[in-house]
């Protein structure tokens, strides 16, 4: 989700593997190569750094001796929060936020723990769980396979993105990011010839 507009990127569903990571990650490699500046922000999945930083890397060659450290490209930020106890066996605490790789030395840090909420993407996820009998119930009552599951999905991302107002915002997510002058209703959607490129 952008978090200016709240605009949805994607929604997929699968087996929670390294394949279903990987897409995600690319899918968000694209956006960081269209914007050149990113921060991620995860609700606890440490996969989603380690994946973003084997595609997203670079080594830095400082002219010093030894291997070369590598760290994540310029302009990318990313932020875990720390789940559960934050206590470590040597007493000191965790910070509630981290990066789980280093960063790039040129990119600016600017993430404060006041601008992460975390709690946004939690929010979003129990939603949709919420909205999706499919996610809270362990007999997939409307969704018994795959496909059927993302056709949900599909669904809950046009609703979110082009036709209900954020409640945040007032404003309906397409509109805010500028794809659309106006939000559509169902019946326009239907009556679309070619679908929403975006």
């Amino acid at each position: 989700m952008e978090r200016a507009s709240r605009f949805i990127w994607a929604a997929d569903c699968g087996k929670k593997d390294r394949a279903l990571f990987f897409n995600a990650i690319q899918r968000l490699r694209a956006v960081i190569d269209q914007t050149q500046s990113v921060t991620l922000v995860t609700d606890g999945e440490r996969r989603y750094g380690n994946i973003l930083f084997e595609i997203c890397h670079e080594v830095i060659r400082d002219g010093r001796r030894g291997r070369p450290p590598k760290v994540l490209r310029q302009g990318i930020k990313v932020r875990l929060k720390n789940k559960g106890n934050q206590a470590r066996k040597n007493g000191r605490r965790r910070p509630k936020y981290e990066a789980p790789h280093p960063e790039h030395p040129h990119t600016h840090q600017d993430v404060t723990d006041a601008d992460i909420h975390a709690n946004h993407v939690e929010g979003l996820n129990a939603s949709i769980r919420r909205r999706h009998s499919a996610y809270r119930r362990k007999t997939n009552t409307y969704a018994k396979t795959k496909t059927g599951l993302q056709r949900t999905l599909d669904m809950l991302w046009i609703l979110h993105n082009f036709i209900r107002t954020h409640w945040t915002t007032k404003q309906i997510p397409a509109v805010a990011l500028g794809i659309v002058d106006q939000g559509l209703s169902w019946e326009q959607i239907l009556m679309l010839r070619k679908p929403i490129a975006v």
